[in-house]
């Protein structure tokens, strides 16, 4: 989706869009022209709204949840080609 639909899709306003990629919590896809976005994305940005809103968590944490929950989706997608490697070994 494009910048215009993210930020519908999203809630935000433009200027909280430009922090938070300027603080790398979105990266938007920049392959073409226009940047675009995805709908982890549009999640993601749900998921900084609610630590923000209903927890209070400050920017200092944002950095810290995300790069735990990145770190967390990346062990998943490791753990699962690893199962998928043993499965198709005899």
């Amino acid at each position: 989706m494009n910048r215009h639909q993210f930020l519908t899709h999203a809630g935000l306003e433009v200027q909280t869009l430009e922090f938070w990629i300027e603080q790398q919590w979105l990266v938007p896809d920049q392959s073409t022209d226009e940047m675009t976005f995805s709908d982890t994305d549009v999640a993601r940005a749900h998921l900084i709204q609610d630590l923000k809103s209903d927890f209070g968590v400050n920017d200092e944490g944002i950095d810290v949840i995300l790069h735990l929950v990145d770190q967390l989706h990346g062990l998943r997608k490791a753990f699962a080609e690893l199962h998928d490697d043993i499965a198709r070994r005899p």
